[in-house]
C-alpha cells in the first residue's frame, strides 16, 4: 500500500469535485480520502434520526456498529501481539479490553473530533448519553473498513490513534479494573461485600444514570456515578480499593466486624448442635436375699382300713368220660348199570307240497317232471 501515491491521485480527482468539504474532514481525521461517503454519512448517524430507505428498511449506524467492533478488535489484537511477543494471553486480552472498551473510545471520538460529526437529536444534545460517540467510533471502524479495507483501519489506528492518543505501554501497566481488585481483597481477607444500586434516574433524552455503593461487612466503602451499570460499579469500586490501601483505621474497623461475624456463626452452630445427653449410672439391682419357706404340717388323713376279703377257693374241674366212636366198616359198593338214553326217532323232512292251489297253475318241481 503505497498510500502516499493514493492521496495525491485522490486529492486531484477532489480538485474536480464540488462537495469537497466532507472529504476534507474525514482526511483530516484518517490521513487517508474516503471513495464511498454515503458509508461514512450512515457509520455518524445516530439511531434517535433512524430514517428508511426505498426498501423500507431503518437506515442508522447500528449494524455498522457491529462490524466495526468486530474490526476493531481483531486490529488492536494484531498489533498487541506484534508488538508485545513475550507475554501470556492473559496480558494481551486485558491490554485489548483496556483499548477497546467504551470509555476510551468516547475520549478518543472526541480527541479526534468525530463527535461534531455525528448526526443525533436535539434531545440528545445537553445530556450524557451513554457512549453515543463510542458507538459512532466503531460504526465509523466499519464504514472505513467496507470503504478502503482492513490495512487502511491498521493505518488509522495504529498511526492516528496509538501513535498520537494513547500510549500504549503506559496503559499495559494502568490497573482499571477496579472491581476486580476489591473483590480480590475481600476473598483474600474473608469479609462479606456487595455491589448494590442506591438510585437511578433519567435525565434529558431518557438517558439514564446510576448511583453505585460498594459494601463491605454492611459499612459503605465507595460511592460511584455512571450511565451504566457497569461504570457506577466501577467507580465505585475505585473509591472503596483506595479506601482500603491507604486508610488503617477503616481496615482494622472491617476485620473487627469480619472478627465478630466469624465468632457469632460459631456459637450458634454449637448452640444448633444438640448437646450429649449425660448417661446416668444404671444402679444395679442388689440381691435379694431369699428366705427359707416356711413348711406347713401336713395334716394327715384317717384312711379307713377295709377289711380283708377271703381268699376264693379253687374247686377242681370234673373232666367227664369221653365215648370212643366206634369206626364202621364200609361195604363196598357194587356199580350200578349205566342208564340207556332212548332211542332217537329220525327226523323226517317234510315236502313242499306241489299242488297248486285254486287259481294257480302248476309249477315244474323237477327235472323229471320237465322231460314227462
Amino acid at each position: 500500500m503505497n498510500l502516499s501515491i493514493e492521496n495525491t491521485i485522490d486529492h486531484v480527482r477532489l480538485l474536480l469535485r464540488k462537495d469537497k468539504e466532507p472529504y476534507l474532514r474525514l482526511y483530516n481525521i484518517m490521513g487517508f480520502y474516503p471513495h464511498d461517503l454515503s458509508l461514512y454519512r450512515v457509520a455518524l448517524m445516530h439511531r434517535s434520526t433512524t430514517s428508511t430507505n426505498r426498501q423500507m428498511r431503518h437506515i442508522n449506524n447500528e449494524r455498522l456498529e457491529f462490524l466495526g467492533d468486530a474490526i476493531l478488535g481483531a486490529v488492536v489484537a494484531d498489533i498487541v501481539y506484534d508488538r508485545y511477543r513475550n507475554q501470556q494471553e492473559g496480558f494481551l486480552t486485558t491490554l485489548r479490553s483496556k483499548i477497546v472498551k467504551r470509555e476510551t473510545l468516547n475520549e478518543l471520538a472526541v480527541k479526534i473530533g468525530l463527535d461534531r460529526l455525528v448526526i443525533h437529536s436535539d434531545r440528545l444534545a445537553s445530556s450524557h448519553n451513554n457512549y453515543m460517540n463510542g458507538n459512532a467510533f466503531e460504526a465509523f471502524m466499519g464504514a472505513m473498513y467496507l470503504d478502503r479495507g482492513y490495512d487502511y483501519c491498521m493505518y488509522f489506528i495504529k498511526e492516528r490513534i496509538l501513535g498520537r492518543y494513547i500510549n500504549i505501554d503506559k496503559m499495559s501497566q494502568k490497573e482499571e479494573n477496579y472491581k476486580s481488585k476489591i473483590i480480590e481483597w475481600c476473598q483474600h481477607y474473608q469479609c462479606q461485600f456487595d455491589f448494590v444500586i442506591t438510585n437511578e434516574k433519567m435525565e434529558a433524552g431518557n438517558a439514564p444514570k446510576f448511583y453505585a455503593e460498594v459494601v463491605i461487612e454492611n459499612v459503605p466503602c465507595g460511592k460511584g456515578v455512571g450511565y451504566s451499570k457497569k461504570e457506577s460499579h466501577q467507580n465505585a469500586a475505585q473509591q472503596a480499593f483506595m479506601k482500603v490501601q491507604s486508610d488503617v483505621k477503616f481496615v482494622n474497623s472491617i476485620m473487627d466486624l469480619r472478627n465478630q461475624r466469624i465468632n457469632g456463626k460459631a456459637e450458634q452452630k454449637k448452640q444448633q448442635q444438640p448437646q450429649p445427653v449425660e448417661m446416668k449410672e444404671e444402679k444395679q439391682p442388689q440381691p435379694v436375699e431369699k428366705k427359707p419357706a416356711e413348711k406347713r404340717p401336713v395334716e394327715k388323713k384317717s384312711v379307713e382300713k377295709k377289711p380283708a376279703e377271703k381268699p376264693i377257693e379253687k374247686k377242681p374241674i370234673e373232666k367227664e368220660p369221653v365215648e370212643k366212636k366206634k369206626r364202621v366198616k364200609q361195604q363196598p359198593v357194587e356199580p350200578q348199570p349205566a342208564e340207556q338214553e332212548p332211542a332217537k326217532r329220525p327226523v323226517t323232512r317234510r315236502r313242499r307240497s306241489t299242488k297248486p292251489k285254486e287259481g294257480e297253475a302248476a309249477q315244474p318241481t323237477g327235472t323229471n317232471d320237465t322231460k314227462a
